[in-house]
């Protein structure tokens, strides 16, 4: 019985960190085809931002979540989100300023990637607590 929890918490686990990646797809596919479809797809920017940044947030504490109760298996750095995201942020600028005249980046990529550092910074200071009350 202890055996079908564990792997049920692991399911879990996986089942977040799929949806997560495919909803940070399907955000990054949708900024970037409303670039070369000069803003049509603005409209659902918002909804999918949204959907991505919930799935993120349920994904990360469910891992701090575990973590605390010390059932934490494995590691999944969040860096990588926040190293593309950077590089799409600064690809947009260079792309609004080169086409400034027909391409306005949306609100959506600022918004959201304000929240992915914020959820990096917190799961980083998560994490170093959690480690120092360990060592006690």
């Amino acid at each position: 019985m202890v055996l079908k929890n564990i792997d049920n918490k692991v399911l879990s686990v996986s089942l977040w960190r799929y949806l997560v990646n495919f909803w940070a797809i399907v955000m990054f596919s949708a900024v970037i085809a409303d670039f070369f479809l000069s803003n049509t797809l603005h409209d659902f920017l918002g909804p999918i931002s949204a959907i991505y940044i919930a799935v993120l947030a349920i994904y990360t504490a469910q891992k701090e979540f575990e973590r605390w109760h010390d059932y934490h298996i494995g590691r999944h750095p969040g860096e990588a989100y926040v190293f593309l995201w950077t590089i799409m942020v600064i690809l947009f600028f260079v792309l609004q300023f080169v086409y400034r005249d027909s391409y306005k980046m949306p609100s959506e990529i600022f918004t959201t990637y304000i929240v992915v550092i914020g959820v990096l910074a917190i799961t980083r200071k998560s994490k170093s607590n959690y480690l120092s009350k360990k060592k006690k």
